[in-house]
Formats: C-alpha cells, sequence, structure tokens
C-alpha cells in the first residue's frame, strides 16, 4: 500500500495526466485557429460562399476547443505550487520569466483579439474583421514559443547562474534563454505538428460528410485542403524533426541513444537504426532487434561513419560526472513512443497522398466505403502521434526534471503526502474525465450537424448580417 502512496510517483502520474490531456486541445487550437484564417481570407479574397460557411463551421469547433484548452492550462499552472514546491523555488526566476511574457503579451493578444473575432461579425469591416483572426493565429503561435522555451530549460539549461547562498538558478539573459538551440528547432517541429493535427480533423470531417453524400460543395474542398496541408506540414514536420533529433543528440545523448535502443556506442555500420529490438528485463543489453546499417549514424550526425554513444556508455559517463545513480529512462517507453510517433505521422501523411490521387477530378472509379472509413482516423491518428511525440520528449528527459541540474526526485513538494496526492488524482481524473465527454459531445454535436447555409452580408460593407448568430 505504501508504494501506491509514494508521492514522488503520484505527483508524476498526477502532472503526467493533466500535461498530456492540455496538450490534447493546444495543438488543435494552434492548427484550426490557422485553418479559420485561411478559410476567411480565402472568403474575403473570392466572396465566395463555401469559404464562409467553413469559416463557421470550423470556427465553431475551434471556439470550442479553445475554451476546453484555457479550463485544463489553469489548472495545469497550478501543479507547479501543488507538488511540485521545490522545484518552482529552484528554477522559478528562470523557468517562470517566459512563463509570464506568455501570458501577459501572447495569451492577452489572442483572448483579446478572439473576443473581437466572435462579437465583431455584424460590427468590424471585413478586413478589420479579418486581421482579428490572423492576430489570433500569430497570438497563439507566439504562446506556443514562450512555453517551448520554458521546456527547453527543462531539456538544456541556459542562461543562469547558481545563487549557493539562496541554492536556486537566477536567469542572467532572457534573450539567451528565448534562443536556446532547443526551442529553436523544437518549435517549429511542434508547430507544424500542430498543423497536422488540424489536417487530421479537417480530413476525418470531410470524409465523414463525403461518405454520406451531403454537404459536397463545402467538404469537397475542405477535404482537399486538408490533405494538402496534412502533406505539406508532413514534409516540414520530417525535416524540423531532423534538425531537432541532431541538437538532442548533442544535449541529450541518453534520450537520443534510448530512443533507438542502442546500448553500447557504435560508429558506421554498427551504428544501425533499429526496426525492432527486444532487450533484457533490466534494461542494460540487446537480445534480438532488426536493424538498418549506417542509418542511425547518418540520422544522428549526418554522416556514414559517424559515432552514436550507447546507453551503458553513457551511463557510466554520468555515474562519473554526478554520482552514483541510474540516469536511463524507462526504455521502453522512450523507444516504443518515438517508433509511434514516426510511424503515425508517416501512415496520415500516406492516407493524405492517397486521398488526393482516389478524389482527383479524372478518377477512374470513385472512392470506395472504405477508403472514407480510412480517412475518417486521421485525426485519431495525428492526434495520437502529437501526444507519443510530447511523452517521449518528456520521459526521455528523465531522471531529470532539468537536465544536469535537478533530479525529478529533488523536486516535489516536501509537505505533501501521498494520500494528499492521491485524492487531488482522483478528483482531476474525474473532472477530467467529464469534460472530456463535454468537449467530445459538443464537437460530435457541431460536426454531425456540418456547415450552415452561407450568411447573408452585404457586399459593400463586408458585414455579414446572419453571422453573429452563428456562435
Amino acid at each position: 500500500m505504501n508504494e501506491w502512496l509514494d508521492p514522488l510517483l503520484l505527483s508524476r502520474w498526477q502532472f503526467g495526466l493533466t500535461t498530456i490531456y492540455h496538450f490534447l486541445f493546444v495543438p488543435l487550437t494552434i492548427g484550426m485557429a490557422l485553418t479559420v484564417a485561411i478559410f476567411q481570407t480565402a472568403w474575403v479574397r473570392t466572396d465566395k460562399a463555401k469559404y464562409l460557411q467553413l469559416t463557421h463551421f470550423f470556427g465553431k469547433i475551434f471556439l470550442i476547443n479553445f475554451a476546453m484548452g484555457v479550463v485544463t492550462g489553469i489548472v495545469q499552472e497550478f501543479q507547479f505550487g501543488m507538488n511540485w514546491s521545490d522545484y518552482s523555488r529552484f528554477v522559478g526566476d528562470v523557468f517562470g520569466a517566459p512563463l509570464a511574457f506568455e501570458g501577459i503579451t501572447a495569451f492577452f493578444l489572442e483572448a483579446t483579439f478572439i473576443g473581437l473575432w466572435i462579437f465583431g461579425w455584424d460590427k468590424l469591416p471585413k478586413k478589420i474583421h479579418l486581421a482579428t483572426i490572423w492576430l489570433t493565429v500569430i497570438g497563439s503561435i507566439t504562446s506556443a514559443y514562450f512555453i517551448l522555451a520554458a521546456n527547453a530549460f527543462m531539456q538544456n539549461p541556459v542562461a543562469f547562474e547558481m545563487n549557493a547562498e539562496k541554492g536556486r538558478a537566477e536567469l542572467t539573459s532572457i534573450g539567451e534563454l528565448l534562443t536556446n538551440p532547443i526551442v529553436l528547432a523544437s518549435f517549429p517541429h511542434t508547430i507544424f505538428a500542430c498543423f497536422m493535427v488540424s489536417a487530421g480533423l479537417i480530413i476525418s470531417v470531410a470524409a465523414w460528410h463525403l461518405a454520406r453524400n451531403q454537404h459536397f460543395e463545402t467538404m469537397r474542398p475542405a477535404l482537399k485542403f486538408g490533405m494538402w496541408m496534412m502533406i505539406i506540414a508532413g514534409i516540414l514536420t520530417t525535416v524540423s524533426g531532423d534538425q531537432l533529433s541532431l541538437i538532442m543528440t548533442e544535449v541529450q545523448p541518453m534520450k537520443m541513444a534510448s530512443a533507438e535502443a542502442m546500448y553500447v556506442t557504435a560508429t558506421g555500420a554498427n551504428a544501425s537504426f533499429s526496426i525492432f529490438t527486444l532487450g533484457t528485463p533490466d534494461g542494460v543489453s540487446e537480445l534480438f532487434s532488426v536493424r538498418i546499417p549506417y542509418l542511425l549514424s547518418f540520422l544522428s550526425t549526418h554522416t556514414m561513419d559517424g559515432t552514436v554513444e550507447g546507453i551503458n556508455n553513457l551511463q557510466a559517463q554520468y555515474v562519473d560526472v554526478y554520482g552514483p545513480g541510474d540516469y536511463t529512462p524507462t526504455i521502453w517507453i522512450t523507444y516504443w513512443s518515438f517508433r509511434w510517433m514516426i510511424g503515425l505521422g508517416l501512415a496520415h501523411m500516406l492516407v493524405a497522398i492517397a486521398g488526393l490521387f482516389f478524389t482527383r477530378k479524372n478518377a477512374a472509379k470513385p472512392a470506395r466505403p472504405w477508403m472514407w472509413k480510412v480517412a475518417i482516423w486521421s485525426f485519431p491518428m495525428s492526434l495520437l502521434a502529437m501526444s507519443v511525440g510530447w511523452t517521449f520528449t518528456e520521459m526521455g528527459r528523465q531522471p531529470w526534471i532539468v537536465f544536469g541540474l535537478m533530479r525529478t526526485e529533488d523536486g516535489i513538494s516536501p509537505g505533501v503526502t501521498g494520500l494528499e496526492i492521491l485524492i487531488s488524482l482522483i478528483v482531476f481524473t474525474l473532472l477530467y474525465g467529464i469534460l472530456a465527454v463535454v468537449e467530445f459531445k459538443l464537437i460530435l454535436k457541431a460536426v454531425q450537424k456540418g456547415p450552415d447555409d452561407a450568411p447573408v452580408h452585404d457586399a459593400e460593407s463586408g458585414v455579414a448580417k446572419q453571422a453573429v448568430t452563428v456562435y
């Protein structure tokens, strides 16, 4: 029983629950904001009713998701004071700076202009109203940058000095913090992945309606848009992911070695990419694997004869530097989450490519019913890919909460008992379960209803007369 009341274990479970749950809404909010802005821009430029209908339709989904993301995000921030007070005290001067910037600049920008967008349909000129949604997009993307900058400090601590008297890290340069090599690489990778999630939703929704032969005039262009967005964003995600892996190999070689289940340092042909690996129960050696020679060397160093450090070698190095302890993450989680991230990402890119082929104008045969069913899975696949990617990022850093500075076990709140954390964990789980049902039903209702009839608008003033009733 005492094991189940371990404050460290329960605190990690609770933070994992709140983080993953909140992160379900973040990529969709960022991606859908851009989607809505693009459709509204198309309407402003062409004055075609179908683009206005798509703006309102996906705007509803965007607003539902945004509201739920705000609620879960507030709870997320409470975690630092509830269960991780020693961590907050140790790095609060550094970690809190980008979060403060996010709150007083990016989030306020996003929240202000999303309000103007919602209530300005019948009050603002067309182009000014369009500017409000683009400013919302800028706010959401900027918000992501500041949050990723804070996370990048946990992955690669920079721009600080230790105050021995107070026993904490103190910020020395906000510019250096915001230009951490990790955030410069992880930001584009994350944003492009967010666009893939949004594209997955568009494909799923459009495929659902087209499979039922309804809303053809709006859903067919939406499907095309979603598939092209998936392919373009997928390519950019892959390229930016390659750059991120190069930097991660430099600053967190243990994470990348664990991602490949590479136990022994290897060079050239021996530095092979693992398609499938089985290791011993204690995670110190390999039992069986299927590998591609040279590929891991190329991916890690962009050379065919590059050296890739292994888990066992790095463990020995870390013991020399940081003292006795186990510095390996949970190998099976990092290994499989890395592969699920890549595999799912490639899978729904292939769905988009196949979709463009089978729905082209001169296709010999119409799309089969099973093809629509496959396309409908685009959104779950993209959302799962994003979630396991974030799991890999955070779990691969363990046992560090701030790499090289503070272990996770040293960051928990000393005065909180396991029973108290267990109670809050149960409450959060139940609350989030209820919110999940509400979110799912609201979005499902909006999706099944489909786009409304095109609002009547004044061509001279650009005011959409019925748009105010949409929300």
